[in-house]
């Protein structure tokens, strides 16, 4: 091969390189957040019990039953209190409580399951989102999680 084909071949291959590392930044474009994702399934489904108006995550556990009564959870209103029961204080708390019992060791789906949406179909399409957008599922409690479990853990806000 000549010195000037051999350059070309080097070219080509160079910028092979340097267009596909831009493809893959590119891919960044389609990941799950908060802001473009999540936010419309929070709002539909959840927030008439965990709104504006519903306690902060110290308060609702100093009085859970009686928040429970009123049929008001801790606040998820924004990526902020969201993230209390993602990757926060209590981590693992949203992925227990939303799983579809695929994950459970007994198979039952968590407690609030059923208000991702009015059709299993879409509580299913809903859950996929969530989980896309967490990344790291895990229904193990904080105590519990191990460093590399909470590094897993993506739940993008934008």
């Amino acid at each position: 091969m000549s010195g000037k084909m051999r350059g070309m071949v080097t070219g080509i291959a160079i910028w092979t390189v340097f267009t596909a590392g831009g493809a893959s930044l590119a891919a960044g474009k389609g990941d799950v957040t908060y802001e473009k994702d999540v936010k419309k399934i929070v709002s539909e489904n959840c927030l008439s019990c965990h709104g504006s108006d519903a306690p902060t995550m110290e308060a609702f556990k100093k009085d859970q039953e009686g928040f429970k009564k009123a049929m008001k959870g801790p606040r998820m209103d924004t990526y902020a209190n969201l993230m209390v029961v993602v990757d926060g204080s209590d981590t693992g708390a949203l992925m227990r409580r939303l799983d579809d019992g695929k994950a459970a060791k007994d198979g039952k789906p968590g407690n609030m399951y059923n208000y991702l949406g009015g059709t299993d179909a879409e509580k299913a399409a809903n859950l996929k989102v969530i989980k896309e957008w967490i990344g790291g599922w895990t229904l193990k409690r904080k105590k519990d999680i191990t460093e590399k479990e909470l590094k897993a853990i993506r739940a993008l806000e934008k």
